[in-house]
This record gives structure tokens, sequence and C-alpha cells, in this order.
């Protein structure tokens, strides 16, 4: 009798979680050739205090090049990501500076309801901006680059940049964003920091350096970050190390202590942007997972972990084909939207096609079949 019920409990769990794993909802919403731009790249999605969904980009007037003339775009929704109002342009470059608007990188403070933005001026200034309406104003523009010359001593900067995707607020208060340097406009040779504000986005300060350009570990640049469960602060670091592997380091604050970063030898990535975000008692991450062997940009895979990133048993591919850069935010209903690069004009995975919004719940990810 034991056995029977303890098969019924197996199979009553299994039929839940397949009635919980409804495919994703998908919507383009931002597509390249379109409102004077050629393509629209590097995602950012939160989801604020009220449930206001933001989603923000580079809107790149040439598809070619990281240099050029960029804006950052934006779009919000007050119905969980079903639809959108039009897209508009949030940040003025100043008449001083050049025209590249980079790395636009948001936290959505679920505590006081603000949402912060940091973003970058040729890869050279850092700036901060708030809302305190959801997304519909942003306050006039604070220069924090002082944090990055907090760096210089220890790392002779000529490039900056902020994330990308978006940052934390930790349970202590504290405002916490990835970012890299390199010392040469090619992004290399590259290290990781954090920079954060202790004050709600007042002062900015930064951490020590995590990792460094070394034959080991190779310019690492784009990171993620996720708060775990005992408090310690993870980061998931892209590199260009020829085993095609992430970097994993962790630390008590998120600033200074940081562990050796070692390579997360169960995820491949084929150097490129990733995600991470918390859904309820778990991680899920996302990237291109790709052939396994190549740099080719493909097959965007979501992964979910539920003890803190050691592990990540259950993947499922989101996206066949092209699909490069994404971030993951949660909804108060628990469901997860992950905004990502999806598909290349003419093929080209570094032209965009569109940047596309899919929203699904987690078990969706177990209740695959690991492909």
């Amino acid at each position: 009798m034991r056995a029977i019920r303890l098969l019924c409990l197996v199979c009553c769990l299994a039929a839940a979680n397949a009635a919980h794993a409804v495919e994703p909802t998908k919507l383009d919403l931002f597509q390249a050739d379109t409102a004077g731009y050629q393509t629209y790249r590097i995602p950012g999605v939160v989801v604020t205090k009220r449930g206001t969904v933001l989603v923000y980009c580079e809107a790149r007037k040439s598809a070619k090049s990281d240099w050029g003339t960029i804006d950052v775009m934006l779009r919000r929704s007050t119905d969980g990501g079903a639809t959108f109002d039009a897209p508009r342009r949030i940040v003025e470059p100043p008449k001083e500076t050049g025209v590249t608007v980079n790395n636009p990188l948001a936290i959505a403070d679920a505590v006081s309801g603000a949402v912060h933005m940091v973003y970058c001026f040729d890869y050279a200034r850092c700036f901060y901006i708030r809302s305190v309406d959801d997304g519909v104003t942003f306050s006039k523009p604070v220069e924090i680059t002082s944090a990055f010359e907090q760096l210089r001593p220890r790392f002779d900067w000529k490039v900056i940049a902020t994330g990308p995707g978006h940052g934390l607020r930790l349970k202590s208060g504290r405002l916490l964003v990835p970012v890299w340097l390199a010392v040469q406009h090619s992004h290399r040779p590259s290290c990781v920091a954090t920079i954060y504000s202790d004050d709600d986005g007042k002062t900015w300060h930064a951490g020590d350096i995590v990792a460094t350009h070394t034959k080991e570990t190779p310019n690492p640049s784009e990171t993620v970050a996720a708060e775990l469960s005992d408090g310690r602060v993870l980061l998931n670091i892209r590199n260009e190390s020829p085993s095609h592997h992430r970097l994993i380091a962790t630390s008590k604050d998120g600033s200074t202590g940081w562990t050796k970063p070692v390579f997360d030898e169960n995820v491949f990535d084929p150097i490129c942007m990733a995600s991470l975000a918390r859904a309820g008692d778990a991680l899920v991450f996302a990237n291109p997972a790709g052939d396994g062997k190549s740099k080719a940009r493909r097959e965007l895979t979501l992964r979910l972990s539920h003890d803190d990133g050691k592990t990540w048993p259950d993947k499922r591919l989101l996206e066949p084909g092209i699909a490069a850069y994404s971030d993951l935010a949660t909804l108060p209903d628990g469901k997860v939207l992950c905004l990502y690069e999806c598909g290349g004009v003419n093929d080209q995975q570094f032209y965009t096609r569109t940047l596309r919004l899919a929203k699904f719940d987690p078990s969706w990810i177990t209740a695959g079949d690991g492909k």
C-alpha cells in the first residue's frame, strides 16, 4: 500500500507539473530597420514594486559597431508584459560627449519602489538616473564616473561599461552593479568589478576587482549577478577561455572578499553575455548554448537551479537559431520574463533582427526533455 501511495503521489506531482508547463508566450518589441535605427541590441528588463514591466535597450543607427550613434530606448507594460507603450528615448547625450550611449542597466527596488538606472557615454563616463513613477519620468542624470576612478590605481582603464542587463538591490539595501573595464577600445584586456551604493543611489563606490585578464581567465567582461539564499552575491562572468565555460565567484557583501573565480563546467558559453535571476527558491539562467563547440550565438537555452547555482539539472531550449544577449526578470505571480536578441538580418548574428520577450512559468523548464 505504501508503494502504491508513493506512486500516486509521484503521478500527481508530475500531472501538476505538466499542467503548469504552458508554452511560453512571445512578443517582438524592437524590430531592426525601424524608427531610424538599423538594429536594437543589449536588452534589459526589470519588474517594479507595483508590477510594471520596463524593457530597455541600445538603439543603434548602425549595426556594424559598438561605437557609433546609439540611444537608449524604453518601453513600459502595466499588464504583465501582454502589451507595451511606444518606444521612447530616455537619455540625451551631453554636448561635450560623443554619441555612443551604451550599456543601460536598471535596478527595480522592491522596497522603496524606485527604479535606478546607470549607463555610459562613449565607454568613458558613467551616469545615474532615477524614476519614482515606474519609468514614466526620470531624474536629471548625475555623473558617477568617480566610482570607476577609484579602480584606476588597480587597473588603468580607458574603457568602462556597466552590466549590461539588470543590477541588484540586496537584502542589506545595497544597490549593486557589475561592471567591466578595459585598457583598449577593442574592449581588451579587461577585468570585472562591482560598483555599489549604500545610500539609495546618492553616492557610488567601487568594490574589489573580481577577475582580471590572465592566460587562464582571458578577458573577463559582461557579468550577471544574483543574491543567494544565504545572502552571498554570485557573479557569473563572460570570458574568452578556450574551454568555453562561465566564470563564477562569490562575496558576502557584493564588493569585497571575492572567492577566486572558477569555471562552471556545467555551462557551455560561446563567449556571449548571459542572464541570471531569482524565481522564488530557484535561479534561472539563460544563454545561447550553441553547438557546444564554437562561438556561434545560437539556441537560447534556459536552465534552472535549486541549489544556488551549484548545479543546473533542468534545461530547455527557448529559441532555436540565432539568439544572443538576454535578460531575465520575475513577475509578482512567479512567471519569468526573458528579453533577448533573436534572429539575424540576412543571417548575421551581430545584426539582430528583433528583441523578443518571452513569458513562461519556471515549471516549463522542468517539464522539458533537457534539450
